[in-house]
């Protein structure tokens, strides 16, 4: 009897591995993240899971949906942990509102930090707002800066990207 040789490929095992590390950031530098897809598909499964945020600092960033939070252009230049820690600040910045600038730093890679800055906010009809939110990073000594929208609409209480 001949046995079939078969190759599974984990399309997930970054996000699977750094979860059962204790919630640690991995060290290797050739993690990243695939694609706002990809971020945002894990997102959703976290924020489906954890339910709604609050309490905890870690449990808040491990169900951030890092798709609804961050642009492509600011996670393409992030590992995922980086892209936890820019999320983070994306939420916490919206939590204070305009004038709010809420800073992080790496843990994976030296010369890597990053900011959110709340720059406006606009009232929508029906009750929702919308706030100006700019995303800046910094890799090496090079800035990159990516303003995005961020809005939410009744009933919900969270900011996704538009």
């Amino acid at each position: 009897m001949a046995l079939a040789s078969m190759t599974v490929i984990p399309v997930a095992a970054p996000a699977l591995a750094w979860q059962d590390n204790g919630g640690q950031c991995p060290s290797s530098e050739t993690r990243r993240q695939r694609g706002r897809g990809i971020g945002s598909m894990l997102g959703g499964i976290a924020g489906a899971v954890g339910g709604r945020m609050g309490g905890v600092g870690g449990m808040i960033a491990n169900n951030l949906p890092i798709g609804e939070m961050l642009g492509e252009a600011i996670a393409s230049l992030l590992d995922q942990c980086e892209q936890q820690k820019a999320a983070a600040a994306t939420d916490e910045a919206l939590r204070g509102g305009v004038g709010t600038s809420v800073e992080w730093q790496s843990e994976t890679r030296a010369g890597v930090t990053g900011r959110s800055e709340v720059t406006a906010q606009q009232a929508e009809a029906g009750g929702g707002d919308c706030m100006t939110v700019t995303d800046i990073v910094i890799v090496d000594g090079e800035e990159t800066r990516a303003p995005k929208r961020m809005c939410r609409r009744p009933p919900s209480t969270r900011y996704v990207r538009v």
